[in-house]
């Protein structure tokens, strides 16, 4: 984090209630992208696709920590990808007992679409700016993005489907 921590932040700190609103605004996008998709997909679900559209098909339990989730939470959203055909199930011919999931093009599809639909409403609302704002909206999340540890996801990854 390049030492640049000055002083712990209070949870009423205006920095914190301005980044919790700028986050409600971005989960309000995040949703209507997934929902104008369609698909019944679930923000969690969504999340989910994207991690496997960046890193490609992966073990079951790799997902489950990936989401930082239990692995029996990771297989019920895997079910129930799997029944809308948005991800492929396979065992490795190596080990029968791990499974290892994988988009299928149905659901490689629909985080494309969310993608696009979700670039373009933010083009749309960053349009609003001028151009000093918006690079301070590129400094601000970069180093929040750095902060949190957040690493650059490609929006297509082109990796091998199962």
């Amino acid at each position: 984090m390049n030492g640049r921590v000055t002083g712990a932040l209070s949870e009423d700190d205006p920095v914190v209630e301005a980044v919790l609103t700028a986050s409600r605004a971005l989960v309000g996008v995040a949703a209507r992208s997934i929902a104008a998709a369609g698909g019944d997909v679930t923000l969690p679900q969504y999340r989910a696709l994207v991690l496997m559209a960046a890193r490609g098909p992966q073990r079951l339990i790799d997902l489950a920590d990936a989401l930082d989730v239990n692995r029996s939470t990771a297989t019920r959203m895997c079910d129930r990808l799997v029944a809308k055909q948005l991800v492929r199930r396979s065992r490795l011919p190596s080990d029968r007992r791990t499974l290892r999931i994988a988009l299928t093009a149905q659901g490689r599809a629909l985080v494309d679409g969310v993608t696009q639909k979700r670039k373009a409403d933010l083009a749309r609302i960053l349009n609003q700016l001028t151009q000093e704002q918006r690079a301070a909206v590129v400094a601000a999340l970069s180093a929040f993005a750095e902060a949190a540890d957040e690493k650059e996801v490609p929006a297509r990854a082109d990796v091998p489907e199962l």
